[in-house]
């Protein structure tokens, strides 16, 4: 159902620790941030009724560099200075540690958005510790993090009500934002409810999405800390674990605090449910995919070739030829990058992902005999992008497996360093085909490959986030695998690659060679299933009417 009756639309205020609207303001780290960025950008172009909270990053996420002498990532980090901000005049206090720390509230007016408005505690009046609070994105630290949770959830209603937006729902995106709903109910609290009646009186105003399939990842503190940081606004140790258990976890305090929660998929709403299913009085959890906006990620040329195609000659010819326009624009980027030019007349695979071991980008690399006469005769290349978490060594060992391969495979086995907004875009518009290979069920959704179907680059995934809704096997792309799950990783691993490489030699590689009109005819098909459903306009649409509008 399609919002029209704009007059009618619930108020809505959207919560969330990052934002992507440009990839030269640093206030991301990854897809949290790109979804919440498109979300802005799509209520802006639509007129719609939501603002958005978050914080102005001093240094952001950082830059993530590879020692040339190790092959190692490592982490910079810079100041910035954005001179777009508008200056709102409005500065409001929250007390962190039992010192008030002050909170600037700009706003953000430029690249398409006129509705988000950002925290800024790096100002005169704060003591170093408090001006370095909105410093790093995400705390290294648990105090430094629930210091930054304060600002945005405590700091964000007040500042909402220093703008004078009165919301009609609060919706927190991801954990996070959760003390927003604590200082709802300390103002209710304040007017003479009790603890209870406050909290179900909250519930009535709070929504919250889900991200994260595993539970490790879902953030949780030891109560004394909250108490100490003075989060609780309040509240006894008694009442914080009746909200969110002992050690108090942040998910499980949205999940009670909210009248309606989502995952991002289809599949991610059973992963979701299973997860979290021992939670007494928590929220029912729906599915609501997750979506892209369209003018920032899209070629508009592909489009509307694949809007009027019609299998002719000519019009394979326009959408192939397109094609290799933003091919060659990728290829000329990587050598910029990297002095490393690759070639337009052979298959390239992209893969971007935050490194992370369940998303195993390595897992191309298994099997040396498999892959290593596809690499050096030059009938197929790869560039790999992203970013580990600073603290991840994991994560950046897999980064430096992929630096050995590029130097094992070199002219074949690209990797670009420091992945922003502007490396995404690039990959997803000039790339052949897509690989996508997380652990199923790990991935919750996956909007870069929705990226790249609208695109015309073709998915070459398993079941797992988005591709089970989207996938129409050997017409807009291919599936590898059956949806089958593991206990067992190393079982997982070795099944998934198994499909991987059969789907690769008997489907990907001969249809690319052999039979290049049927590859186009998949462009197209690929752009046209996915333009709507995965399209931001269709998220929003159904938030307001499954989550937003109180039914």
């Amino acid at each position: 159902m399609e919002v029209t009756e704009m007059g009618s639309l619930p108020k809505v205020a959207y919560f969330c620790m990052e934002y992507a609207i440009e990839s030269s303001v640093k206030l991301y780290a990854g897809g949290l941030g790109i979804l919440a960025g498109d979300y802005m950008k799509e209520a802006c172009d639509n007129n719609y009724p939501l603002i958005g909270i978050g914080i102005k990053w001093k240094q952001g996420y950082g830059e993530q560099l590879i020692d040339k002498g190790s092959d190692m990532p490592f982490d910079a980090y810079i100041n910035r200075h954005y001179d777009f901000l508008k200056d709102t005049g409005i500065t409001v206090t929250v007390k962190i540690r039992q010192r008030d720390v002050r909170v600037k509230v700009w706003k953000y007016e430029a690249h398409g958005v006129n509705n988000l408005y950002l925290l800024d505690t790096d100002i005169d009046g704060n003591d170093g510790e408090a001006r370095w609070i909105t410093g790093q994105l995400y705390g290294w630290f648990g105090e430094e993090r629930v210091a930054q949770e304060m600002v945005l959830g405590i700091g964000g209603v007040r500042a909402l009500r220093a703008l004078g937006f009165e919301p009609d729902v609060y919706h927190f995106n991801e954990g996070h934002a959760l003390f927003a709903g604590f200082e709802l109910m300390r103002e209710k609290m304040e007017k003479g409810q009790s603890f209870k009646e406050a909290w179900e009186n909250t519930r009535k105003e709070v929504v919250f999405t889900t991200h994260t399939p595993v539970i490790q990842g879902n953030e949780s503190h030891p109560i004394e800390r909250l108490i100490y940081m003075g989060a609780n606004l309040g509240m006894n140790k008694g009442q914080l674990k009746a909200l969110g258990g002992s050690p108090f976890n942040m998910t499980v305090g949205a999940l009670r605090l909210s009248r309606k929660s989502n995952a991002v998929s289809d599949l991610h709403k059973d992963t979701a449910n299973r997860m979290w299913r021992k939670v007494k009085g928590r929220s029912e959890i729906i599915g609501i995919t997750n979506a892209i906006h369209i003018p920032t990620w899209v070629d508009s040329r592909m489009l509307e070739l694949a809007k009027n195609y019609d299998d002719s000659a000519a019009a394979r010819e326009k959408l192939w030829n397109r094609h290799l326009e933003n091919k060659n624009e990728l290829i000329d980027f990587v050598e910029k990058r990297t002095g490393v030019r690759l070639k337009p007349d052979v298959l390239l695979i992209g893969f971007s992902r935050r490194a992370a071991p369940y998303k195993r980008s390595n897992l191309i690399f298994t099997d040396r005999d498999f892959i290593e006469p596809l690499l050096k005769p030059g009938k197929l290349q790869i560039v790999f992008s992203g970013k580990a978490h600073p603290l991840d060594d994991t994560g950046k060992k897999i980064i430096s497996d992929i630096i050995e391969m590029t130097r094992l495979y070199p002219g074949s086995v690209v990797f670009l360093e420091n992945y922003d907004m502007e490396i995404g875009r690039m990959l997803t518009r000039g790339s052949d085909i897509w690989l996508n290979n997380p652990r199923r069920p790990m991935e919750a959704s996956g909007t870069s490959g929705m990226k790249a179907a609208m695109n015309g680059v073709l998915n070459v995934s398993i079941l797992d986030g988005w591709w089970p809704e989207a996938c129409r096997h050997g017409v807009n792309g291919w599936q590898f695998g059956n949806g089958k799950q593991f206990r067992d990783e190393n079982k997982c691993d070795a099944h998934d690659f198994r499909a991987l490489k059969k789907c690769l030699t008997n489907e990907v590689i001969p249809t690319y060679y052999r039979n290049r009109d049927k590859w186009i005819d998949m462009m197209a098909a690929s752009i046209n299933t996915t333009r709507v459903p995965f399209g931001m306009k269709r998220m929003l649409d159904e938030y307001y009417t499954r989550m937003y509008i109180d039914n």
